[in-house]
């Protein structure tokens, strides 16, 4: 049976780098937030961008459920920031009878800050759809990124 991997990382971690890759490996399909965001919204939406995040987040796990039925494998790419966030997925597959497994990138901090310079460069020359991480978005994010519990994460991804 099909299952799903919840990708879990600080913004800017390498989470869509690495699905991508798990997608290849396994002929999965990724679902990401920040794709239809971006496709639909662009870099501002403003302050309608939480709640369009959590009814999107809300439509990729209805998605997850029938590619699941399909026999496809799906990679969710979304970070996963919470406690609260991984619980309630945690929760929803297993409810409907769906193996799911977390998986956490980890990353120095000196990594960290090399990855979101590097990404903010390529959207400055517009070689990426990927969000600018000016200072204040980092800051807010890495404030509300908690780092799971090791009981939580089946698998840590170092890179």
């Amino acid at each position: 049976m099909a299952k799903v991997i919840m990708i879990c990382g600080k913004i800017c971690c390498g989470k869509s780098t690495y699905a991508q890759r798990l997608r290849a490996e396994n002929s999965a399909a990724v679902l990401s937030v920040d794709e239809i965001m971006l496709a639909m919204f662009g870099q501002h939406v403003g302050d309608k961008h939480d709640e369009y995040v959590e009814r999107t987040k809300k439509y990729l796990f209805s998605k997850s459920v029938e590619f699941i039925g399909a026999g496809i494998d799906v990679i969710l790419d979304w970070g996963f920031w919470t406690k609260a966030e991984r619980k309630y997925a945690r929760e929803f597959y297993a409810a409907r009878n769906i193996k799911c497994e977390l998986r956490c990138i980890s990353i120095s901090e000196e990594t960290w800050a090399q990855r979101l310079a590097k990404r903010n460069a390529l959207v400055k020359e517009g070689k990426t759809d990927a969000y600018y991480v000016d200072e204040n978005l980092a800051r807010k994010f890495a404030s509300i990124f908690e780092a799971p519990d090791e009981g939580e994460i089946d698998i840590v991804v170092n890179e």
